[in-house]
């Protein structure tokens, strides 16, 4: 308590310094951000972060002796923990490049229980040449496009359908006309793959070796009939150590290596914005989707030795929504899979939503727009297939399915 009460004191005597000074030295210093309050009801249990507030999937149905399902209880909450506040730093030179710098946090809290903490959501050095760019430090994952990405009021944004995270990393942006080609290498702080440990970013540093991803972007314009178009393909390929020690005591280095793909699609008209996107993944649960890796030869019984192979999953969205200022309809649909593993399982499943053989979402919504205040309302409906068992490449099998409606009223402040 006392924490949080010092970082707001800390945050209200930098905007008033802001406001008073707001160039110093010729760096200009810009303070924005929003209040979010958010309004929302579940029909049944869901699985989510931060009391509900990041929703994942509905939760399976768990019968009791009598066969009523456990989960199938109604949950409601009141929550303000997404309010952002954003400092961005301009006007510095290094190297003959224009330098910025951007912090940004919330108060989501890193876990459950310090939910209302501040937390660090990106901060990071961006040194433009023109048509270069090289930026260090903490910023969205690879696979989320900001040019690219659901418009939906859950903070969620589509996951797990949609790739979703932001990472410590360097990123090297070249220009070439209205091509863009990134190179991303990265680690793992906030969001991490899962494993024997929980989720966490020891296992790709046990590795030695950090993400590896390149994208190219195509971007184009035209002014006079106000319309637009961004585009673009990207690969990434990451290796995890999920141990150093077996479960019986000996030194391991098994490793288990996947890579992920992605393109993407935006289009914007005079009225109307669509966007579509797919992927393909293994072992992508440091990006909030489904899957993992499991184990799939034991090596050596009496040491504890095992091989093991990643978990793919495939994933496709779209989001269409009108241009209005003042007010917008919009519709988010998408689809994700188990595709299983390559090899046949012989040990344990480590993932997230391991037993979800597949999910929908279906998201229409209609935003208010007055001045710097906006009203909001999403019907979020998700449906997740679950398996009691699986077949010999860990997809799960024997379905039943679990549905969640989620009615979301949301309202910003913007300043």
């Amino acid at each position: 308590m006392k924490r949080n009460l010092l970082i707001m004191i800390c945050l209200f005597f930098v905007t008033s310094l802001f406001s008073q000074a707001p160039e110093i030295n010729n760096i200009k210093l810009n303070f924005s951000g929003f209040i979010k309050n958010d309004f929302f009801w579940d029909t049944r249990q869901t699985v989510s972060a931060r009391e509900g507030h990041f929703l994942l999937f509905p939760s399976p149905v768990d019968k009791d002796p009598d066969g009523n399902d456990i989960n199938a209880v109604p949950n409601f909450n009141f929550l303000s923990i997404q309010s952002r506040v954003t400092l961005t730093a301009t006007g510095a030179k290094a190297f003959k490049a224009n330098v910025t710098g951007k912090l940004e946090g919330a108060f989501f809290g890193q876990i459950n229980s310090n939910i209302n903490g501040f937390r660090l959501r990106l901060a990071y050095v961006n040194m433009d040449w023109g048509n270069t760019e090289l930026r260090f430090g903490q910023d969205w994952i690879p696979m989320f496009i900001t040019d690219c990405f659901p418009g939906t009021v859950s903070f969620n944004t589509g996951t797990p359908l949609q790739p979703f995270g932001r990472n410590p990393q360097i990123r090297l942006t070249q220009k070439f006309g209205k091509i863009k080609l990134i190179g991303v290498v990265s680690s793992q702080r906030d969001f991490a793959n899962y494993g024997p440990n929980g989720s966490t970013g020891t296992y790709l540093r046990d590795a030695g070796l950090p993400e590896f991803s390149a994208q190219i972007h195509y971007k184009t314009a035209d002014e006079n009939a106000g319309t637009s178009l961004v585009t673009g393909i990207g690969a990434g390929y990451k290796t995890i150590v999920p141990q150093l020690k077996t479960g019986n005591g000996y030194k391991t280095d098994a490793s288990v290596s996947g890579m992920n793909s992605i393109v993407f699609l935006k289009y914007v008209a005079k009225k109307i914005t669509f966007k579509i996107e797919g992927i393909y993944g293994e072992n992508i649960t440091d990006q909030l989707s489904i899957g993992g890796f499991l184990i799939s030869d034991s090596v050596d019984f009496l040491k504890g030795f095992v091989e093991y192979s990643p978990i793919s999953t495939v994933s496709a969205w779209t989001d269409i929504h009108t241009n209005g200022k003042n007010f917008q309809v919009g519709l988010f649909a998408g689809y994700t899979q188990n595709l299983g593993a390559k090899n046949n399982m012989v040990g344990p499943v480590y993932g997230l939503g391991t037993n979800i053989a597949n999910l929908y979402r279906v998201s229409p919504r209609l935003i208010f727009n007055s001045g710097k205040a906006r009203f909001a309302l999403e019907f979020e409906y998700t449906v997740a297939e679950y398996g009691s068992s699986r077949d010999a490449k860990g997809v799960p099998i024997d379905l039943t399915k679990a549905a969640n409606l989620r009615t979301l009223f949301a309202v910003y402040y913007f300043f």
